[in-house]
């Protein structure tokens, strides 16, 4: 199963994380699929870049998001308060 997860960076007592599409079965800080993100708790207020429409990509492929991404995500209004990912229309689509 793929997950999107914080890989931790930094020094020691100075954390810095990347947002990450990684297989469940990878160590936290091994083998990933692809960078998505950072996030930077230190900075007042907390700093957050993200790749919204790789992440929406990722969470529309099935990649489950970890508990440390999803108040990320949340933030980005990708998913919503049950974890499911919101599906936005399709620009320029017309109901028939």
């Amino acid at each position: 199963m793929v997950r999107i997860r914080l890989r931790r960076m930094g020094a020691t007592k100075k954390p810095f994380y990347r947002i990450v599409v990684a297989d469940s079965e990878s160590p936290r800080d091994g083998r990933f699929i692809e960078v998505i993100g950072t996030y930077n708790p230190l900075t007042q207020p907390e700093t957050v870049e993200l790749k919204a429409d790789r992440a929406a990509y990722w969470l529309g492929v099935g990649a489950k998001p970890s508990d440390g991404v999803i108040p990320i995500l949340r933030r980005h209004k990708l998913i919503d308060e049950k974890g499911a990912p919101i599906r936005a229309a399709a620009a320029g689509s017309t109901v028939a």
